[in-house]
Protein backbone atom coordinates (compact mmCIF):
# COMPACT_ATOMS: atom_id res chain seq x y z
CA UNK A 1 0.00 0.00 0.00
CA UNK A 2 2.58 2.18 0.81
CA UNK A 3 4.48 1.51 -2.38
CA UNK A 4 1.64 2.28 -3.93
CA UNK A 5 1.00 5.50 -2.89
CA UNK A 6 4.93 6.30 -3.11
CA UNK A 7 4.61 5.68 -6.73
CA UNK A 8 1.31 7.79 -7.29
CA UNK A 9 3.02 10.29 -5.46
CA UNK A 10 5.71 9.99 -8.58
CA UNK A 11 3.32 10.35 -10.83
CA UNK A 12 1.39 13.53 -9.81
CA UNK A 13 5.03 15.30 -9.32
CA UNK A 14 6.45 14.02 -12.92
CA UNK A 15 3.31 15.14 -14.66
CA UNK A 16 3.48 18.42 -12.63
CA UNK A 17 7.07 19.11 -13.76
CA UNK A 18 6.56 18.12 -16.85
CA UNK A 19 3.40 20.44 -17.08
CA UNK A 20 5.33 23.23 -16.07
CA UNK A 21 8.14 22.59 -18.47
CA UNK A 22 6.11 22.83 -21.25
CA UNK A 23 3.91 25.86 -20.10
CA UNK A 24 7.59 27.61 -19.84
CA UNK A 25 8.55 26.58 -22.76
CA UNK A 26 5.61 27.65 -24.43
CA UNK A 27 6.12 30.93 -22.74
CA UNK A 28 9.53 31.39 -23.63
CA UNK A 29 8.66 30.58 -27.45
CA UNK A 30 6.03 32.99 -27.85
CA UNK A 31 7.45 35.85 -26.67
CA UNK A 32 10.77 35.30 -28.73
CA UNK A 33 8.33 35.33 -31.78
CA UNK A 34 6.53 38.61 -30.54
CA UNK A 35 9.73 40.69 -29.83
CA UNK A 36 11.02 39.29 -32.78
CA UNK A 37 7.56 40.51 -34.52
CA UNK A 38 7.48 43.80 -33.33
CA UNK A 39 9.28 45.29 -35.83
CA UNK A 40 7.00 44.38 -38.64
CA UNK A 41 4.17 45.41 -37.11
CA UNK A 42 5.12 48.61 -35.35
CA UNK A 43 7.60 51.34 -35.34
CA UNK A 44 10.92 51.11 -33.06
CA UNK A 45 9.53 54.08 -31.21
CA UNK A 46 6.51 56.47 -31.08
CA UNK A 47 8.65 59.45 -31.38
CA UNK A 48 11.56 60.91 -31.69
CA UNK A 49 15.15 60.04 -29.44
CA UNK A 50 17.88 62.43 -28.31
CA UNK A 51 20.76 61.15 -26.75
CA UNK A 52 22.97 64.00 -25.15
CA UNK A 53 26.79 63.26 -24.93
CA UNK A 54 28.93 65.39 -22.98
CA UNK A 55 26.07 67.70 -22.66
CA UNK A 56 26.12 68.52 -19.01
CA UNK A 57 22.69 70.59 -19.09
CA UNK A 58 20.04 70.82 -22.27
CA UNK A 59 17.10 72.43 -22.21
CA UNK A 60 14.26 70.50 -24.90
CA UNK A 61 11.44 72.16 -25.62
CA UNK A 62 11.30 73.76 -22.52
CA UNK A 63 12.23 71.10 -20.23
CA UNK A 64 15.40 71.00 -18.58
CA UNK A 65 18.03 67.73 -18.13
CA UNK A 66 20.86 67.90 -16.47
CA UNK A 67 23.15 64.88 -16.54
CA UNK A 68 21.01 63.20 -18.46
CA UNK A 69 22.93 60.54 -20.50
CA UNK A 70 19.91 58.06 -21.48
CA UNK A 71 17.23 58.73 -23.99
CA UNK A 72 15.10 61.82 -24.22
CA UNK A 73 11.91 60.57 -25.45
CA UNK A 74 9.71 63.24 -26.65
CA UNK A 75 6.02 63.44 -27.30
CA UNK A 76 4.65 61.17 -30.23
CA UNK A 77 3.51 63.71 -32.47
CA UNK A 78 6.25 66.50 -31.78
CA UNK A 79 7.39 67.64 -35.41
CA UNK A 80 9.12 71.20 -34.40
CA UNK A 81 11.75 70.48 -31.39
CA UNK A 82 14.05 73.26 -29.98
CA UNK A 83 17.48 73.09 -28.15
CA UNK A 84 19.57 75.10 -26.41
CA UNK A 85 22.72 74.15 -23.66
CA UNK A 86 25.36 76.29 -22.55
CA UNK A 87 28.62 76.50 -24.45
CA UNK A 88 31.41 78.12 -24.20
CA UNK A 89 30.88 81.44 -23.18
CA UNK A 90 27.29 81.57 -24.31
CA UNK A 91 23.61 79.37 -25.20
CA UNK A 92 23.54 77.56 -28.07
CA UNK A 93 20.23 77.28 -29.73
CA UNK A 94 18.69 75.42 -32.91
CA UNK A 95 15.78 74.08 -34.15
CA UNK A 96 14.97 71.21 -36.36
CA UNK A 97 11.56 70.00 -37.76
CA UNK A 98 10.77 66.77 -38.32
CA UNK A 99 8.34 65.86 -41.08
CA UNK A 100 6.77 62.34 -40.25
CA UNK A 101 4.77 62.21 -43.47
CA UNK A 102 8.32 61.96 -45.38
CA UNK A 103 9.54 58.80 -46.54
CA UNK A 104 13.32 59.14 -47.03
CA UNK A 105 15.16 59.19 -43.99
CA UNK A 106 17.85 61.84 -44.90
CA UNK A 107 14.92 64.33 -45.83
CA UNK A 108 12.48 63.82 -42.72
CA UNK A 109 14.78 66.32 -40.83
CA UNK A 110 14.52 70.17 -41.29
CA UNK A 111 17.31 72.25 -39.56
CA UNK A 112 16.19 76.33 -38.45
CA UNK A 113 18.67 79.14 -38.04
CA UNK A 114 18.11 82.54 -37.04
CA UNK A 115 14.20 81.77 -38.15
CA UNK A 116 15.37 80.45 -41.39
CA UNK A 117 14.62 76.83 -42.31
CA UNK A 118 17.51 74.88 -44.06
CA UNK A 119 17.74 71.67 -45.75
CA UNK A 120 20.41 69.76 -44.61
CA UNK A 121 23.19 70.15 -47.11
CA UNK A 122 21.98 74.09 -46.62
CA UNK A 123 22.69 73.35 -42.56
CA UNK A 124 25.82 71.56 -42.47
CA UNK A 125 27.42 74.51 -44.40
CA UNK A 126 26.04 77.33 -42.50
CA UNK A 127 26.71 76.03 -39.19
CA UNK A 128 29.55 76.46 -36.73
CA UNK A 129 29.55 73.39 -35.43
CA UNK A 130 28.94 69.41 -37.42
CA UNK A 131 26.18 67.79 -38.29
CA UNK A 132 26.56 64.27 -40.23
CA UNK A 133 24.31 61.29 -40.70
CA UNK A 134 26.60 58.24 -39.64
CA UNK A 135 23.37 56.11 -40.62
CA UNK A 136 19.83 55.95 -41.80
CA UNK A 137 17.45 57.25 -39.33
CA UNK A 138 20.05 59.12 -37.04
CA UNK A 139 21.45 62.54 -37.31
CA UNK A 140 24.31 64.07 -34.84
CA UNK A 141 25.32 67.33 -34.40
CA UNK A 142 28.38 68.07 -32.71
CA UNK A 143 30.14 71.56 -31.41
CA UNK A 144 34.32 71.74 -31.93
CA UNK A 145 36.24 71.81 -28.56
CA UNK A 146 39.93 71.47 -27.91
CA UNK A 147 40.31 67.80 -28.24
CA UNK A 148 37.91 65.93 -30.47
CA UNK A 149 37.17 63.63 -28.02
CA UNK A 150 35.73 65.71 -25.86
CA UNK A 151 33.09 67.33 -28.25
CA UNK A 152 29.92 67.51 -26.90
CA UNK A 153 27.51 66.09 -29.27
CA UNK A 154 23.67 65.32 -30.04
CA UNK A 155 21.68 62.58 -31.38
CA UNK A 156 18.52 62.84 -32.98
CA UNK A 157 16.94 59.26 -33.36
CA UNK A 158 14.41 59.00 -35.69
CA UNK A 159 11.46 56.11 -35.40
CA UNK A 160 12.42 53.51 -37.88
CA UNK A 161 8.90 52.62 -39.62
CA UNK A 162 7.68 48.72 -39.55
CA UNK A 163 10.03 46.68 -41.89
CA UNK A 164 8.17 44.68 -44.45
CA UNK A 165 8.29 41.41 -44.23
CA UNK A 166 8.33 39.77 -48.05
CA UNK A 167 11.45 42.14 -48.22
CA UNK A 168 12.83 40.44 -45.42
CA UNK A 169 12.55 37.49 -46.45
CA UNK A 170 12.99 38.21 -50.42
CA UNK A 171 15.76 40.84 -50.10
CA UNK A 172 19.27 40.35 -51.05
CA UNK A 173 20.65 42.96 -49.09
CA UNK A 174 22.13 42.64 -45.43
CA UNK A 175 23.12 46.25 -44.51
CA UNK A 176 21.73 46.49 -40.91
CA UNK A 177 24.25 49.51 -39.60
CA UNK A 178 24.17 52.20 -42.36
CA UNK A 179 21.28 51.94 -44.23
CA UNK A 180 18.78 49.54 -42.42
CA UNK A 181 17.93 47.24 -44.72
CA UNK A 182 17.71 43.56 -43.93
CA UNK A 183 17.51 41.20 -46.27
CA UNK A 184 18.18 37.43 -45.05
CA UNK A 185 17.34 35.26 -48.69
CA UNK A 186 21.06 35.19 -48.95
CA UNK A 187 21.38 33.64 -45.77
CA UNK A 188 18.51 31.54 -46.61
CA UNK A 189 19.34 30.02 -49.72
CA UNK A 190 23.31 29.46 -48.60
CA UNK A 191 21.98 27.66 -45.61
CA UNK A 192 20.13 25.26 -47.55
CA UNK A 193 23.07 24.80 -50.13
CA UNK A 194 25.83 24.18 -47.49
CA UNK A 195 23.19 21.85 -45.72
CA UNK A 196 22.21 20.01 -49.02
CA UNK A 197 26.11 19.40 -49.69
CA UNK A 198 26.93 18.74 -46.61
CA UNK A 199 24.33 15.90 -47.19
CA UNK A 200 25.82 14.82 -50.53
CA UNK A 201 29.53 14.66 -49.30
CA UNK A 202 28.88 13.30 -45.62
CA UNK A 203 25.90 10.81 -45.88
CA UNK A 204 28.04 8.31 -48.60
CA UNK A 205 31.36 8.02 -46.72
CA UNK A 206 29.38 7.82 -43.41
CA UNK A 207 27.61 4.61 -44.64
CA UNK A 208 30.58 3.19 -46.52
CA UNK A 209 32.61 3.65 -43.26
CA UNK A 210 29.60 2.35 -41.06
CA UNK A 211 29.06 -0.74 -43.44
CA UNK A 212 32.79 -1.43 -42.79
CA UNK A 213 32.69 -1.16 -39.66
CA UNK A 214 29.93 -3.32 -39.14
CA UNK A 215 30.13 -5.79 -41.41
CA UNK A 216 33.84 -6.30 -42.49
CA UNK A 217 36.25 -4.79 -39.82
CA UNK A 218 37.16 -7.34 -37.42
CA UNK A 219 35.31 -7.08 -33.96
CA UNK A 220 38.73 -6.11 -32.20
CA UNK A 221 39.66 -2.95 -34.93
CA UNK A 222 36.00 -2.09 -35.19
CA UNK A 223 35.51 -1.29 -31.59
CA UNK A 224 38.71 1.05 -31.22
CA UNK A 225 37.37 2.85 -34.78
CA UNK A 226 34.35 3.21 -33.39
CA UNK A 227 35.52 4.64 -30.12
CA UNK A 228 37.69 7.40 -32.14
CA UNK A 229 34.54 8.25 -34.27
CA UNK A 230 32.84 8.78 -31.26
CA UNK A 231 35.16 10.99 -29.80
CA UNK A 232 35.23 12.88 -33.28
CA UNK A 233 31.00 13.44 -32.58
CA UNK A 234 32.33 15.50 -29.24
CA UNK A 235 34.35 17.59 -30.61
CA UNK A 236 33.25 21.49 -30.57
CA UNK A 237 32.39 22.86 -33.30
CA UNK A 238 34.45 25.78 -32.93
CA UNK A 239 37.36 23.32 -33.21
CA UNK A 240 35.88 21.89 -36.38
CA UNK A 241 35.31 26.11 -37.54
CA UNK A 242 39.62 26.72 -36.80
CA UNK A 243 41.11 23.53 -38.67
CA UNK A 244 38.74 24.28 -41.66
CA UNK A 245 40.03 28.34 -41.15
CA UNK A 246 43.61 26.50 -41.03
CA UNK A 247 43.32 24.42 -43.13
CA UNK A 248 40.61 24.04 -46.02
CA UNK A 249 40.52 27.49 -46.89
CA UNK A 250 43.66 27.98 -47.97
CA UNK A 251 43.65 24.51 -49.41
CA UNK A 252 40.36 25.69 -51.46
CA UNK A 253 42.44 28.97 -52.21
CA UNK A 254 45.55 27.08 -53.56
CA UNK A 255 43.50 24.26 -55.71
CA UNK A 256 41.05 27.20 -57.24
CA UNK A 257 43.27 29.90 -57.58
CA UNK A 258 40.80 32.16 -56.23
CA UNK A 259 41.65 35.30 -53.95
CA UNK A 260 40.19 33.78 -50.41
CA UNK A 261 39.01 30.61 -49.62
CA UNK A 262 36.12 31.56 -47.50
CA UNK A 263 33.36 30.05 -49.95
CA UNK A 264 30.54 28.20 -49.79
CA UNK A 265 32.35 25.00 -50.61
CA UNK A 266 34.97 25.52 -47.79
CA UNK A 267 31.50 25.10 -45.43
CA UNK A 268 30.39 22.60 -47.17
CA UNK A 269 33.42 20.59 -46.46
CA UNK A 270 33.54 21.36 -42.99
CA UNK A 271 29.95 20.49 -42.28
CA UNK A 272 30.45 17.24 -44.26
CA UNK A 273 33.30 16.16 -41.57
CA UNK A 274 31.33 16.86 -38.43
CA UNK A 275 27.80 15.16 -39.81
CA UNK A 276 29.82 12.38 -40.31
CA UNK A 277 30.29 10.68 -36.76
CA UNK A 278 27.00 11.39 -36.01
CA UNK A 279 25.72 9.42 -39.15
CA UNK A 280 28.54 6.86 -39.06
CA UNK A 281 27.95 6.26 -35.44
CA UNK A 282 23.70 5.91 -35.62
CA UNK A 283 24.03 4.14 -38.96
CA UNK A 284 26.36 1.36 -38.02
CA UNK A 285 24.74 0.50 -34.47
CA UNK A 286 21.72 0.40 -36.59
CA UNK A 287 23.78 -2.36 -38.87
CA UNK A 288 25.12 -4.64 -35.77
CA UNK A 289 21.22 -4.41 -34.77
CA UNK A 290 20.14 -6.81 -37.62
CA UNK A 291 19.89 -10.37 -36.62
CA UNK A 292 22.45 -12.58 -37.43
CA UNK A 293 20.03 -15.03 -38.94
CA UNK A 294 18.86 -12.44 -41.56
CA UNK A 295 22.77 -12.95 -42.96
CA UNK A 296 23.01 -16.49 -42.68
CA UNK A 297 20.18 -16.89 -44.09
CA UNK A 298 21.27 -14.38 -47.51
CA UNK A 299 24.92 -16.56 -47.54
CA UNK A 300 22.87 -19.55 -47.74
CA UNK A 301 21.04 -18.49 -50.40
CA UNK A 302 24.05 -18.13 -52.88
CA UNK A 303 25.01 -14.28 -52.09
CA UNK A 304 28.27 -13.01 -51.40
CA UNK A 305 29.27 -11.15 -48.37
CA UNK A 306 29.56 -8.17 -50.49
CA UNK A 307 26.18 -8.54 -51.74
CA UNK A 308 24.40 -9.31 -48.44
CA UNK A 309 25.99 -6.18 -46.79
CA UNK A 310 24.12 -3.81 -49.58
CA UNK A 311 21.18 -5.36 -50.75
CA UNK A 312 20.05 -7.52 -47.33
CA UNK A 313 21.55 -6.02 -44.36
CA UNK A 314 21.45 -2.17 -45.32
CA UNK A 315 17.74 -2.26 -46.21
CA UNK A 316 16.92 -4.10 -42.87
CA UNK A 317 18.57 -1.41 -41.24
CA UNK A 318 16.69 1.61 -43.40
CA UNK A 319 15.15 3.07 -40.50
CA UNK A 320 18.03 3.64 -38.08
CA UNK A 321 19.96 4.38 -40.82
CA UNK A 322 17.75 7.06 -42.33
CA UNK A 323 17.26 9.03 -38.43
CA UNK A 324 21.28 8.89 -38.26
CA UNK A 325 20.63 11.11 -41.84
CA UNK A 326 18.26 13.28 -40.28
CA UNK A 327 19.94 14.06 -36.87
CA UNK A 328 23.13 14.65 -39.60
CA UNK A 329 21.06 17.25 -41.42
CA UNK A 330 19.62 19.02 -38.57
CA UNK A 331 23.05 19.46 -36.90
CA UNK A 332 24.16 20.89 -40.66
CA UNK A 333 21.29 23.50 -41.08
CA UNK A 334 21.71 24.31 -37.18
CA UNK A 335 25.42 24.66 -36.98
CA UNK A 336 27.10 28.55 -36.96
CA UNK A 337 30.22 29.15 -35.50
CA UNK A 338 31.88 26.82 -37.84
CA UNK A 339 29.87 28.46 -40.87
CA UNK A 340 30.94 31.60 -39.82
CA UNK A 341 34.77 30.97 -38.94
CA UNK A 342 35.40 29.19 -42.84
CA UNK A 343 32.97 30.80 -45.20
CA UNK A 344 32.67 34.87 -42.89
CA UNK A 345 30.35 36.34 -41.51
CA UNK A 346 29.93 38.89 -44.96
CA UNK A 347 25.95 37.97 -46.80
CA UNK A 348 26.71 38.09 -50.31
CA UNK A 349 24.58 37.36 -53.94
Amino acid sequence: MKRKNLDRLFKYLVSTVALFSILALGAIVTFVFLQGSRTFFTATAPGLRLVPQRISDITVNGERYLNHSAFIHLAEGTRLVSVSFPFADGIETFEFYFDMEETEPREAIRFFQDGQRLSYDEFIHGFHGNVSYPEAYVFTVSWPAAIAALEPRLHIILPEPPYNFFAFLTGTEWRPTILKIYGILPMIVASIMAALGAILIGVPLALLCAVFMSEFLPQRFATIARSGIELLAGIPSVVYGFFGLMVIVPLVREIFNIPAGNTLLSATIVLSLMILPTVTTIAETSLRAVPRSVREASLALGASEMQTAWRVVLPHASSGVLAGVILGMSRAVGETMAVILVAGNSPQW
